[in-house]
């Protein structure tokens, strides 16, 4: 039973990464195109914290980690909702640009 919930988790911090990668990608698209590329440049490193901190705190927890590791996963949480956004600020200021 432990080795199967420890595998859901695996499998939930892969996905969480997969998706953030995407966003990460996408930001770093669309920062070399539009103006607000500071804040979309921010987005892509709130993206990179919480993946790191979220996904990487459950890699460890399913792997056998101390379970006070655990504990990062909603700091990387709250970093991957900051980084939405703040993504979202960045197309709201350059929407008018892509318009164009």
């Amino acid at each position: 039973m432990l080795e199967v919930q420890a595998l859901e988790s695996f499998r939930t911090g892969v996905d969480y990464q997969f998706f953030h990668g995407l966003g990460i990608l996408a930001v770093a698209a669309l920062g070399e195109r539009y103006e607000p590329a500071r804040q979309l440049r921010l987005a892509g490193w709130f993206f990179l914290a919480g993946t790191v901190l979220f996904s990487g705190s459950i890699y460890a927890t399913s792997l056998g980690a101390p379970g006070w590791l655990g504990s990062a996963a909603p700091v990387g949480g709250l970093c991957f909702m900051a980084g939405w956004l703040v993504c979202a600020a960045g197309v709201w200021r350059a929407a008018p640009i892509m318009l164009r």
